[in-house]
């Protein structure tokens, strides 16, 4: 008999023993029983009989963990705080591999300034292309794949939520057909199943696809790409809370894969950290013009009469705002009190349309005549508005033009996704009007106009990242307007000198910013958050200062803040937090594993503080 530490897959355990007659190789997946329940595990090693009765593994499936795999799931297990088998849990195990010697009709013509950023990324293991919106940055990532699978590797195109960016898939088919496999967690199971064999078999040689596809069982890779790297979807919001921009430099830096991030505005710490190419201008002849509306949001003059220009010379427009439903929060008159969701310390915001209040946190629905909670009032005023009012009050100037909304109220799958795209370049729809949705690299063709709301709210962000952010998101909104000729773009904001000293010059911000930060934010210091919730308000208290008695004598790090969290009552649970800082990392770890893990969550390189 046989003996074998077993990490059942997705549960918060240490590795369990168990028997098996048979031989088994590391890291090969097995069904075993755990509380009369079948679940699936990994094989971490073999060892000693114990002291104690062990129940029989019930079957090898068969299926196993590539060697790139391995290594990236204990670096998860120990960078992010998790046991080995939450983090084995991401990736899909490989049964059999194959190679086909495949070659691939069609490469891209690169202009010289392309070729010297491809050339660039063969000098450095990894590197930053920094580009401008339209600049020719994916041409150079599919010459540099080209070249890869020429070689007979397989290539990695991570990009943020893929179902949102259909056009980029689009191009990679043009140029690898069959040899791309799209990679997300919106296609169905079967079409995982056939991608899975697909890719297993050696036909399938190029992956796309959102984070996720980070943990598919590569055996041969020779080249990751991570497009729109600054984006913060990269970054997992559940344990383990990776990020899958930084796992792929560190799998490149382990392995000695080349990396390439890409994108028209790079997070600062890939701007310091990486080597870089600038690549400047765009294919595209277009002149760009910059308005700025000095106000707070509103439907204001100035954009009536800018949208009403665009509109009569037969042109399209977008328009921006940070917020969906008609409006963001609804405030009792006689005491000023918000509307909350019962469960949530969030206001919940008014969909007319619905004839509902609704908490985007935790979906929660009232009808929305309502009566104050606390002092029982029935006369609200509406503050912030969002995409659905803005549509409602711009078509009373605009009777005759369509209107059609673009978030994630109405955009609630890739092929409605497609569907409303297609209206809006086939000239059906004259203006959409949405949130961040908008920026995510679309091409609209005959878009002359780009009105951006809602960012002064933005930028008072309590975070040290909201300038980068907020800056970024205008920049990406900008390059929308004016792909194929001139476009304006009318940004609102009572802070219009930000955006007027930095929108058309990030390089510039970018080293203002390393100023803003240093010495006490990243990429000069590192962050970790501990999170804790519970039911009872009390509860969640105690076990906070808990582990701050355990953590607050630990070498190298510096305690910034604890207490309850930003939004404190999320889903019926209380919510308090401890922010440490430090030099190095390893220093965050040690702390990290001093917490009591069974009541708190840890958060490595945080990027969300809400």
């Amino acid at each position: 008999m046989h003996y074998y530490e077993i990490a059942v897959l997705g549960a918060n355990l240490s590795p369990l023993t168990y028997s098996s007659k048979q031989i088994l190789s590391p890291f090969c997946v097995v069904t075993v029983s755990v509380r009369s329940s079948l679940k699936r595990g990994v094989v971490i090693r073999e060892c000693e009989k114990p002291t104690f009765k062990t129940l029989e593994i019930i079957e090898n499936t068969g299926e196993y963990y590539t060697e790139f795999q391995i290594s990236l799931a204990k670096f998860i297990a120990h960078y992010y705080i998790c046991q080995i088998g939450v983090a084995f849990a991401l990736f899909t195990p490989i049964k059999s591999q194959n190679s086909l010697n495949l070659s691939f009709s069609k490469c891209p013509n690169l202009s010289e300034k392309q070729k010297e950023a491809l050339e660039f990324t063969k000098k450095n293991a990894s590197a930053l292309i920094f580009g401008d919106t339209g600049s020719g940055k994916s041409e150079i990532y599919i010459s540099r794949i080209f070249e890869v699978l020429n070689q007979g590797k397989q290539a990695l195109f991570l990009m943020p939520e893929i179902s949102l960016t259909p056009q980029m898939s689009k191009r990679l088919e043009e140029y690898f057909g069959e040899n791309l496999g799209i990679w997300h967690s919106k296609i169905t199971k079967k079409r995982k199943s056939e991608l899975i064999e697909g890719f297993q078999s050696g036909k399938i040689r190029l992956i796309a696809g959102a984070r996720s596809a980070l943990f598919l069982p590569f055996w041969d890779l020779g080249l990751i790409v991570v497009d729109e790297e600054h984006d913060d979807s990269y970054k997992s919001n559940e344990n383990p809370r990776y990020n899958a921009r930084d796992l792929a430099l560190f799998i490149g830096k382990k392995s000695q894969i080349p990396v390439i991030l890409g994108s028209a505005t790079p997070s600062l710490t890939s701007y310091a950290k990486q080597p870089k190419f600038r690549l400047k201008g765009t294919f595209f002849q277009s002149e760009k013009e910059f308005i700025f509306d000095a106000c707070k949001t509103e439907i204001s003059p100035k954009i009536i009469d800018e949208l009403g220009i665009c509109l009569r010379q037969k042109h399209q427009a977008i328009v921006f705002l940070p917020t969906r439903a008609n409006f963001k929060y609804m405030l009792c008159q006689n005491c000023n009190e918000l509307v909350k969701c019962p469960f949530c310390s969030i206001a919940m915001s008014l969909h007319k349309d619905r004839r509902q209040l609704k908490c985007h946190y935790c979906g929660h629905t009232e009808f929305f005549k309502t009566k104050c909670k606390k002092c029982g009032g029935e006369t609200f005023e509406n503050r912030k508005m969002g995409t659905n009012e803005v549509i409602s009050k711009l078509s009373e100037h605009f009777s005759e033009h369509s209107f059609v909304k673009f978030d994630r109220d109405e955009i609630t799958t890739q092929s409605r996704l497609e569907k409303v795209l297609k209206r809006f370049n086939d000239g059906e729809i004259d203006v959409l009007v949405g949130t961040q949705m908008l920026s995510k690299g679309h091409d609209y063709h005959n878009v002359r106009l780009c009105v951006i709301m809602g960012l002064d709210d933005m930028l008072g962000y309590a975070d040290f990242r909201a300038r980068e952010r907020t800056l970024a998101l205008a920049i990406q909104l900008s390059g929308r307007s004016g792909r194929n000729g001139k476009g304006k773009v009318l940004i609102q904001s009572t802070q219009s000198d930000f955006f007027e000293n930095y929108v058309s010059d990030y390089d510039a911000f970018l080293e203002d910013e390393k100023e803003f930060r240093n010495p006490l934010y990243p990429p000069f210091k590192r962050l970790l958050r501990v999170q804790i919730s519970h039911k009872n308000d009390k509860t969640a208290s105690e076990i906070m200062h808990a582990n701050l008695a355990r953590i607050k004598n630990a070498p190298n790090i510096e305690i910034i803040g604890y207490g309850k969290a930003f939004i404190e009552y999320i889903a019926a649970k209380f919510r308090y937090e401890i922010l440490l800082r430090s030099d190095d990392h390893r220093a965050l770890i040690n702390a990290a594993n001093l917490c009591d893990l069974s009541a708190v969550q840890i958060d490595i390189d945080p990027v969300s503080f809400a």
